[in-house]
């Protein structure tokens, strides 16, 4: 198994996971010329793509998706609680019927299914969106654990992330940063809330409880340009692990992260 990073934060998040033969995208929140530049750079033409899986209705994590499932004919993976929104969006900006993908499967997020060679475990977060869902990715000996979007830890996200060969966390915002930072109030309570996205610290003390013995790689994903820092986000992470900060991969807007192979 491997995955990659097109890029992550508040402008825009995508990451590629690859087994075998099988290859799928994970959200896809930029413009479709601009996903599918990123792509190319990862060697990876759209076309390859098996399929779209969406973890929520915002825009900076669905993007694109019906343009490229409608070019690609790709089917796109969502909660029916995500599919719901999105068509409820549709209509308050006066376009009726459904929304306009090449083809929708939808799935409830505490079942797993498969996609050829890829186990795919949803399970349902904390946020504030319709039906939000994160993965944790298999192909039967190693698992990728995959978190953002998230304002608190659950006992169910515990007993989902534990015991992975390779952890993708979310590490939004330094709690500091963010409270001396230019937010309005409510958008400040909103970030920190408990429906909001996981500080430094909270992952931290997500990863001092997970088994960890399996791990091969982690990445810190979803950083606020505003409210941290790659060396605050890398910092908490090697904490909590007792690893050097620089074992630590910092996915950014711009770049986010090349191919990671687990062994």
């Amino acid at each position: 198994m491997r995955f990659a990073s097109l890029g992550s934060g508040s402008s825009g998040n995508a990451l590629l996971i690859e087994t075998g033969g099988t290859r799928v995208l994970v959200d896809c929140g930029f413009s479709l010329a601009e996903l599918e530049r990123r792509l190319l750079r990862l060697g990876c033409e759209p076309a390859s793509l098996d399929a779209v899986l969406v973890t929520h209705e915002h825009n900076d994590h669905i993007g694109c998706a019906s343009l490229l499932s409608r070019r690609h004919r790709l089917p796109v993976w969502m909660t029916v609680g995500t599919f719901n929104a999105l068509c409820e969006r549709g209509a308050r900006n006066g376009v009726s019927g459904e929304p306009s993908f090449h083809a929708v499967e939808t799935f409830h997020a505490h079942d797993a299914f498969a996609l050829d060679g890829l186990n795919v475990e949803p399970y349902p977060v904390p946020h504030d969106a319709r039906e939000p869902s994160q993965f944790v990715f298999g192909d039967g000996v190693r698992r990728i654990g995959l978190l953002t979007d998230t304002g608190h830890i659950t006992p169910h996200i515990e007993r989902m992330l534990t015991a992975c060969d390779a952890l993708l966390v979310e590490c939004n915002h330094d709690s500091a940063l963010l409270a001396a930072g230019p937010y309005p109030q409510a958008l400040k309570a909103r970030v920190g809330g408990r429906f909001g996205h996981l500080s430094n610290a909270q992952t931290a003390e997500l990863l001092a409880r997970l088994d960890l013995s399996r791990l091969q790689h982690i990445a810190a994903l979803h950083l606020s340009d505003t409210n941290n820092r790659p060396d605050l986000a890398a910092a908490a992470v090697s904490a909590a692990l007792g690893c050097e900060p620089d074992w630590v991969t910092v996915a950014d807007q711009t770049d986010g992260f090349g191919w990671r192979d687990l062994a």
